[in-house]
């Protein structure tokens, strides 16, 4: 299977990904630049790292949304291909579009970067197929703009669909819902805030992250 990681003026967790990506796939991915207009052909994961894109100038993810390279994203995206955006990566993929809501700056104003504990929701899909549902996992954060807002309507709707992947035990940036990660309609692309490329390896404190790449290329939702 090939993927790729699409990297932006700032993405500070490229490399993470890559390594991540390669330790369970068995092969490099491509990585991508921003200003690129083309993805390489025959991709199965798009992966869109965290960091501060154009240093989180306007809103976070707000310049990242208008990179060359977007249009072949949402091509990606409406053709089936699996797309993970981790932090700053599920900001980017709410502004342009492929995610509803907003990631708000977190609710007590400050960085947060720690391990914390998360309920896995839904385990029907080409990322969570590794999980038990309502599996207590622990992946580190760090991130100041966290805070998951959605309005009302949407926020049902996602209940209702079963698009929340993942929720914060403990509420640690004010998202609504306890909402730490969630899925499009079509279930190819997850964004969430934690950060499962830190979590691959017992050398970094634990392997909960590692499951998520094992269940992209595990074939089972190809």
């Amino acid at each position: 299977m090939k993927s790729a990681v699409i990297v932006f003026p700032g993405s500070n967790c490229d490399r993470d990904m890559a390594v991540a990506l390669e330790t369970v796939s068995g092969k490099k991915p491509h990585m991508v630049w921003h200003d690129d207009t083309d993805l390489p052909e025959g991709l199965d994961v798009i992966a869109i790292p965290g960091g501060f894109s154009y240093g989180d100038y306007l809103r976070c993810g707000a310049m990242a949304s208008r990179s060359k390279i977007i249009p072949s994203i949402f091509s990606a995206a409406q053709r089936g291909v699996k797309i993970l955006g981790v932090c700053n990566g599920f900001q980017i993929l709410t502004e342009i579009g492929l995610l509803p809501g907003a990631l708000m700056r977190n609710e007590r104003m400050n960085f947060i970067c720690r391990d914390v504990s998360l309920t896995v929701q839904q385990t029907s899909t080409a990322f969570t197929a590794g999980f038990a549902t309502d599996e207590r996992i622990k992946l580190p954060v760090a991130h100041h703009d966290g805070n998951y807002f959605a309005d009302p309507e949407t926020l049902k709707s996602l209940e209702n669909d079963g698009r929340i992947a993942f929720r914060y035990v403990e509420n640690v940036n004010g998202s609504a819902n306890n909402i730490a990660g969630l899925f499009n309609d079509d279930g190819n692309i997850l964004g969430m805030m934690p950060h499962p490329e830190r979590a691959i390896d017992k050398k970094h404190g634990g392997t909960d992250g590692v499951r998520i790449f094992e269940s992209l290329f595990s074939n089972q939702f190809a």
